[in-house]
């Protein structure tokens, strides 16, 4: 299974979009490369390409490191050197370190696959949703919530304290945990607010996501007792391939639903290798969703997406049954 999101689009190419014995032509840099555009000299390695192959690095090819894309404008074999143009059809400039693989001409640019990926897991909320649980000391009026990523929380799912007596409101020490209510509220971002001692706080999200600041309100435990709630969250926003599955809210199970949906996202409406169609196809006959044609591979994909979230939408629900919920209190 995958860590982070950089292995889960090599998982993307390797069973779907590029299989082994259709691997797009390639070479590996014989020399780094700065994030700057007067650096436009790309050292490679003649062992990996055939001469036909080489030939297609000719001025008006395009090359791949990594996510950034650049146009070839001189070729120098010799040498094993392109002069090209940096940051190309919108990719970003970055370093390439030595051994970094060079692809030629990609059908599948790694930044189209990355952000299909990101495209993806953005929209798998809200038929599935991830979780956190997140431990918060009770006290009168709104906990404002600051922690990172606090403001894709969406609603709480359960909430339990170490509380025995509802009737005296007791907050006894023990063994015993009880369900608590709690109310989420959206608040303004940035959000100012005077702490416990008198000091002007502001809680301010400048990453992605939603543009809000969460605060809780916990009814029926006294006030400095820790209370353990459980939200529904938002998947965040991938921003990088280091990122990790956990961080995003993405579990295991997940990783099929997000590959299929970007082999259905990146084969509509074009072309695909004849090899690339073959193993899809194989692929989908092994999940018993026979295909015959492009566009019949494009719809199995889907169809097997929605069977894959229809399990996993029943696995939550096992997980996490709805709460009552009054006057946007939940009562778990």
């Amino acid at each position: 299974m995958s860590q982070n999101i950089g292995e889960l689009v090599d998982r993307v190419y390797r069973e779907y979009l590029e299989p082994n014995d259709d691997i797009q032509s390639f070479s590996i840099l014989r020399g780094a490369m700065d994030a700057d555009t007067t650096d436009q000299t790309v050292e490679y390695i003649s062992d990996y390409l055939t001469s036909e192959e080489e030939d297609l690095l000719e001025p008006g090819a395009v090359v791949e490191v990594n996510r950034e894309l650049m146009l070839v404008t001189a070729l120098n074999t010799s040498a094993e050197q392109l002069t090209v143009k940096r940051a190309f059809r919108g990719t970003t400039l970055a370093a390439h370190l030595v051994d970094d693989v060079m692809r030629v001409n990609p059908v599948f640019p790694r930044k189209t696959v990355f952000d299909a990926v990101c495209d993806q897991i953005k929209n798998l909320y809200p038929t599935l949703f991830a979780t956190e649980t997140k431990s918060i000391t009770s006290k009168t009026g709104y906990i404002p919530l600051s922690g990172t990523n606090d403001n894709y929380l969406i609603a709480p799912i359960q909430a339990i304290s170490q509380y025995t007596d509802f009737s005296a409101g007791s907050d006894e020490t023990g063994t015993v945990y009880a369900g608590v209510a709690v109310e989420i509220v959206d608040l303004p971002n940035p959000f100012t607010y005077t702490d416990a001692n008198g000091v002007s706080q502001t809680i301010t999200y400048s990453n992605n996501g939603p543009n809000k600041v969460n605060a809780v309100q916990i009814y029926n435990v006294n006030a400095g007792h820790t209370v353990f709630v459980t939200f529904k969250k938002k998947f965040v926003e991938p921003t990088e391939e280091s990122d990790t599955l956990a961080t995003i809210g993405l579990e295991s199970e997940y990783e099929p639903i997000i590959m299929a949906g970007v082999a259905a996202q990146l084969i509509s409406g074009r072309d695909i290798p004849a090899a690339t169609a073959e193993n899809i196809t194989q692929s989908m006959q092994t999940q018993s969703f026979p295909v015959n044609s492009a566009s019949t591979i494009r719809n199995s994909l889907l169809q097997y997406q929605r069977a894959l979230i229809q399990q996993a939408r029943k696995d939550l629900r096992a997980r996490y049954p709805e709460p009552v919920t009054i006057n946007k209190i939940s009562y778990t």
